[in-house]
């Protein structure tokens, strides 16, 4: 059996009063929060599709700042691994109100609105990456080294 673990790209947008872009989505059947966030398509950048989820989930185009981290997580329910590269963007502009399929709708919730959600969140690395970037976690976006040569073998 060959192990096939899932690469997925998420955003945290925090807005002016310090509430956070989550999507109100059905999950497995049940209705879930999370970040704006799916899975790289093959031969996307993971930063291309950190902003193509983040737009076709909640209709925000966001302009990326900061890499936040990976993040790794098995999930119980069907025991596949998911790697989460997690982004911190700027919301630049509401484009359209048409989301992606199983999306609900979008929420600007505080800390505390999701961590009252807790049981309901997608993952626990929801609140986990937005706990990192409360507590002034921050990468350049360059430490993602996408489509670069490798100079050793040049």
């Amino acid at each position: 059996m060959t192990w096939t673990p899932h690469v997925t790209a998420a955003v945290i947008v925090e807005d002016p009063e310090g509430r956070f872009l989550l999507v109100e989505e059905v999950s497995g059947g049940n209705v879930v929060f999370n970040q704006p966030a799916g899975h790289v398509e093959e031969d996307e950048s993971i930063l291309a599709a950190a902003c193509r989820e983040t737009l076709e989930e909640t209709g925000w185009r966001v302009e990326p700042e900061y890499f936040l981290g990976v993040y790794r997580f098995k999930a119980p329910s069907n025991g596949e691994t998911y790697y989460r590269f997690c982004f911190i963007a700027r919301a630049l502009e509401k484009i359209t109100d048409q989301l992606d399929t199983g999306i609900i709708t979008t929420h600007w919730l505080t800390p505390e609105q999701v961590r009252e959600r807790y049981q309901s969140l997608r993952s626990p690395l929801v609140l986990q990456c937005i706990e990192d970037y409360r507590n002034g976690q921050r990468f350049p976006l360059d430490v993602i080294a996408e489509g670069r040569a490798n100079s050793a073998t040049k």
